[in-house]
């Protein structure tokens, strides 16, 4: 074939080889750094390196494209890089997955401390260096980039076009190892793109991932990745897990295996049903083991008592079958995700508090957790493990005292659809009403002149008994009944409190008001007022100190049935009245008056 020579003419042909030496040379005077760790906070990289700083006399800190801190040794030459990786990962010196990266994908200078400079410049003398690119894997920097550039030991940018045909693609994935295989899909799974078991064979699931790897990163999605295409993903996964310090962990005293993120926390203690391991340095990390005999009735308490940690935020999925439950939840501040499950008598699992600080790598981490959790052995936590004196233990359980409401009060079902009737006297301040501790509700109607707020629920709610009004006049000296959280959440059920109608007007004559001869508490204000054939005659009002005044004890007040079927008509709200029935026998009444009647509580 016949080629045509551009006719640049003398200074332009000069020109083109003065810029190919050039080029040339740069390559060879390239200085490279081998990465030994990588840290998610510059106070942990700084704390690694001041440890390695005691060993090596070059080590340094930059920062990666991806926000991570890293730790380095050098620069020097690529084939001293090479040399020297080799020689410490025989002594055991450096974590067996340190690669050599160029200096050109580093950015700012973290460590020394007095050294605040950019990457550094190429050395003033060139240092040739006969790289052999096969030699040892690639170096990327691909942290939160799929596509980003991969370079080869010298800093070179590696060519558009894979050298490797699909055949020699094919032919070198069938060398590999059934541990090598099993990292290629932790790895894939490490990037979002594989979801299924990491068992190393590439069926389906493996081939699908491997091809929106390829897509992700411009190269023909054939579903089989070359050798540089392996070598790029296993590098992103490797930095970014090594600087989590993902790690399998046996904990022989929980009787459970997972995979942790042992650079971000630290074992602290146990508490049962707790393996706790609190925030390593200011990583704010939270993991709890979970392990304990029981049965469905524990798992369902653990379940709950889960949800009332102040460490879990309160919004989120929830979802409890018979053998296993999970909870997610997120805030402004943390994610978190809890897993449990029963199997041969023993309750095993899991909790991960993440920081929104921390970036994404709830997302990363989670997935390890999750593919890597095993029960061991019939071994679960004893309950005696750690017997502590009453004021070391509440050191201890900070942060693990179930989360409590800021103020309690009674509540009662108006209608079939959930709607609750309560006093104002539990919104004050709160960011979060519930009922009965988990059901979220909505303030639907706020009346202070006669003491009424009206909740509708969020979901869908079935209550077992509705209030139905009396709104005759009744008569003075009437038995009556309060059923109400007398002592807030303290109990798990309303109690009831007798009394009777002492009169039909306040103090000052003032209507809609009925007082009562009843020795109420606090946590009963909100509570159903009822006669004796169940019929609710009013709710009950918070104390009155009569401006000033303290009352003497008994004396209560209650909003009457009437007054509060004429605000809630007028708001458009129905009420059931109630038809005339004999008095009902004192279990059927509590049974009654109870299953209308609920905990409302105020969270901040």
């Amino acid at each position: 074939m016949r080629r045509t020579i551009p006719t640049w003419g003398l200074p332009g042909l000069v020109a083109f080889c003065v810029t190919c030496l050039i080029a040339t040379a740069a390559r060879a005077q390239e200085r490279v750094w081998l990465q030994i760790e990588a840290q998610p906070t510059r106070a942990a990289a700084e704390a690694r390196a001041r440890a390695y700083a005691e060993r090596f006399p070059d080590v340094a800190g930059f920062v990666l494209p991806s926000g991570w801190h890293a730790v380095l040794l050098g620069p020097s030459s690529p084939e001293a890089a090479r040399e020297r990786l080799r020689a410490l990962r025989r002594e055991g010196s450096v974590p067996a997955d340190s690669f050599v990266v160029a200096a050109s994908v580093l950015g700012a200078r973290f460590w020394p401390p007095e050294d605040t400079s950019a990457a550094p410049e190429p050395a003033d003398a060139p240092e040739a260096a006969a790289v052999d690119p096969g030699a040892v894997p690639a170096a990327v920097s691909a942290l939160g980039d799929p596509a980003a550039a991969i370079t080869d030991l010298a800093g070179i940018p590696a060519p558009p076009a894979d050298p490797e045909t699909p055949a020699e693609a094919g032919a070198a994935e069938a060398a590999l190892s059934q541990a090598e295989r099993e990292e290629v899909q932790t790895a894939l799974q490490w990037v979002g793109l594989y979801e299924a078991a990491i068992d190393g064979l590439f069926g389906r699931g493996s081939r699908a991932a491997m091809s929106a790897w390829q897509e992700a990163n411009a190269a023909e999605p054939t579903g089989v990745l070359t050798t540089a295409q392996r070598r790029a993903l296993l590098a992103r996964y490797r930095q970014e897990s090594t600087g989590l310090g993902l790690a399998p962990l046996r904990e022989p005293e929980a009787g459970i295996e997972i995979v942790l993120p042992l650079a971000l926390v630290r074992f602290d203690r146990y508490e049962p049903p707790f393996a706790v391991f609190e925030p390593a340095g200011d990583s704010g990390v939270q993991v709890l083991l979970i392990s304990q005999p029981g049965d469905r009735a524990t798992l369902a308490g653990l379940y709950d008592t889960l949800q009332a940690l102040p460490i879990l935020p309160p919004e989120g999925a929830r979802e409890i079958g018979d053998t296993s439950f999970t909870l997610s939840g997120r805030d402004a501040r943390v994610e978190s995700y809890a897993y449990a499950e029963l199997a041969g008598g023993l309750v095993k699992g899991y909790l991960l508090v993440w920081p929104l600080s921390q970036g994404d790598g709830l997302a990363r981490v989670l997935p390890a957790m999750q593919a890597s959790f095993r029960s061991l052995g019939d071994r679960a936590l004893d309950p005696g493990l750690a017997p502590l004196p009453p004021a070391d233990r509440a050191g201890l359980l900070a942060g693990l005292e179930p989360r409590r409401p800021v103020v309690s009060r009674s509540g009662f079902f108006t209608d079939a659809g959930g709607t609750v009737l309560t006093t104002p006297e539990v919104e004050a301040g709160c960011a979060r009403l519930t009922i009965d501790g988990s059901q979220d509700m909505d303030v639907a109607l706020r009346d202070p002149e006669i003491g009424l707020l009206v909740l509708t629920p969020r979901g869908p709610l079935s209550p077992p008994v509705q209030a139905r009004f009396q709104t005759a006049p009744e008569r003075v000296g009437a038995e009556i009944a309060v059923a109400g959280y007398s002592y807030e959440d303290a109990l798990p059920a309303p109690a009831l409190t007798f009394g009777r109608i002492a009169a039909l007007a306040g103090l000052a004559g003032e209507p809609g008001i009925k007082r009562l001869d009843l020795a109420a508490l606090p946590g009963d204000a909100g509570g159903p007022v009822v006669d004796s054939t169940g019929a609710v005659i009013g709710m009950l009002l918070p104390a009155d100190t009569g401006h000033g005044r303290l009352l003497p004890e008994g004396v209560a007040f209650a909003a009457t049935a009437g007054a509060i079927a004429d605000r809630l008509g007028a708001a458009g709200l129905a009420v059931d009245t109630a038809a005339a029935t004999g008095a009902l026998p004192p279990a059927d009444l509590a049974r009654r008056a109870r299953g209308m009647t609920v905990l409302v509580s105020c969270w901040d």
